[in-house]
């Protein structure tokens, strides 16, 4: 017999099956059934996403609109007001705004080049009366206290921004300013203003051809519009052979089909010869009258920064709601881009390393409209109808596009 042998295997003795045995349970939750948890449907729907924030689910109240911005404004005249909107129109720079040296030079001589003018929009924006306003700046004009400056084709109706107003002793600055051109000349272009002070076009007959080059080199004579004889742009009279029912029989790519061969010359055209001297008018002495008229220098990037200034409030407003109209509090805290304030809390804020807004240096305020204020972009806006101000009675002044 074998040593091996045990006592597992007799029959007196078995073994479990590992089927039947069972872990002791740790837990008394062990014994009950697992479930799956159950997958619950939300029970509100997702907000639709919006490309603007609507942070204003109702509109507000409006109980009355705001007509002028002259409330707290002790400005009486017209003269003043264009004075107040001119040392008004910039912010000074700030003394921990985040720019370099090379920066700080580039804003200051841009500002520094505009001229110093003020659109008749924010002048009756910042006035209580449109007709006492307008009477004033006849009789100021006629007085060679201001002049009027308009520039043609900037604007349609009352968002025009070609008619401007600038001081006669602004415009004796800036002619001095220019230091290639000799004071006879400047005395000249300023007894000929004096001598004509409503009449927006200068006569080429008072200034010499080279006087002539010298003003439009640096800015203060332009060439003006010259319209057209409105007969010369008249409706293109149909022939015969021009007719619709004629072409229409022609075969396509024929001469035909355009009307024939001499379809250019029965309507009244040319071939495209140059005409002679003698086959050309001579203009009218009207005509050369208003060939020539009075600007400023560097007014193009004038109102090219006006205009995109006024795009670009108009575009904050329509992003704060379906209703498009804001809180003035709220819209001025957009337009400086939230910048850091400097009370002792946000000092103390930013010595703490919490965030207490960004630097002017990284708003658009600073980087595209060199520092623009509010409330010159927003004269602006009202006295060209883009919007209006009206009482809200909870939330002080609200600014609605119109």
């Amino acid at each position: 017999m074998s040593l091996n042998y045990s006592a597992a295997h007799s029959s007196r003795i078995t073994k479990k099956g590992t089927s039947t045995l069972k872990r002791s349970a740790s837990s008394p939750f062990a014994t009950f059934t697992r479930r799956k948890p159950v997958q619950r449907s939300k029970s509100k729907p997702e907000p639709p996403s919006h490309d603007h924030e609507d942070l204003f689910d109702e509109s507000l109240d409006h109980p009355g609109i705001v007509t002028a911005l002259v409330a707290d404004l002790p400005l009486r005249g017209v003269v003043q007001i264009v004075q107040y909107a001119n040392s008004h129109m910039f912010e000074p720079m700030p003394e921990r705004g985040g720019f370099n040296s090379t920066r700080i030079a580039e804003i200051l001589n841009f500002r520094r080049t505009l001229p110093a003018t003020a659109t008749i929009a924010h002048v009756h924006a910042l006035s209580k009366s449109p007709t006492v306003t307008e009477k004033e700046i006849a009789q100021l004009a006629r007085a060679n206290v201001l002049r009027k400056m308009v520039v043609p084709g900037r604007g349609i109706g009352g968002s025009t921004v070609g008619e401007n107003l600038v001081l006669f002793t602004d415009l004796e600055a800036m002619l001095d300013r220019a230091e290639s051109v000799d004071a006879a000349l400047k005395e000249k272009l300023l007894q000929y203003l004096r001598s004509q002070p409503l009449s927006p076009n200068i006569s080429p007959a008072s200034f010499s051809p080279p006087e002539i080059s010298t003003l439009k080199r640096i800015g203060f004579l332009t060439s003006s519009i010259q319209h057209s004889n409105p007969s010369t742009h008249s409706r293109i009279p149909v022939t015969p052979s021009t007719s619709l029912s004629t072409i229409s029989r022609a075969a396509s790519g024929s001469l035909a089909a355009i009307g024939g061969s001499g379809a250019v010359v029965e309507s009244g055209g040319t071939l495209g010869l140059r005409r002679s001297s003698s086959q050309t008018e001579s203009p009218s002495p009207a005509d050369r009258a208003s060939d020539l008229q009075l600007a400023l220098p560097n007014t193009g990037p004038y109102l090219r920064l006006l205009t995109e200034a006024r795009n670009h409030l108009v575009s904050l407003i329509h992003k704060s709601g379906s209703f498009r109209q804001v809180p003035m509090h709220l819209l001025r805290e957009r337009w400086d881009g939230g910048i850091a304030g400097d009370d002792p809390a946000s000092r103390a804020k930013k010595l703490r390393g919490e965030f207490a807004g960004v630097l002017p240096a990284r708003t658009r305020k600073w980087k595209q409209f060199w520092g623009l204020t509010f409330d010159w972009v927003l004269a602006e806006c009202v006295g060209s109808g883009m919007v209006e101000l009206f009482e809200t009675g909870s939330v002080g002044l609200g600014v609605r596009v119109t």
